[in-house]
């Protein structure tokens, strides 16, 4: 299963979705418009996600 996040590149600023795998790796790990790994998800998906971890 592939699940869709959205985010933020810490270097260009650009925001963009990726995709995980289902045991929650990034397919692909760097900025699309600039190549930098230094990626973080945005907040609203770290807490979606954190809800639906403790929901199960």
């Amino acid at each position: 299963m592939e699940i869709q996040r959205e985010f933020r590149c810490m270097r260009c600023g650009h925001e963009f979705t990726a995709v995980h795998t289902k045991d929650g790796e990034l397919v692909e790990r760097t900025c699309p418009k600039c190549r930098s790994n230094s990626i973080r998800e945005l907040k609203e998906n770290a807490q979606e996600s954190s809800a639906s971890a403790k929901q199960n």
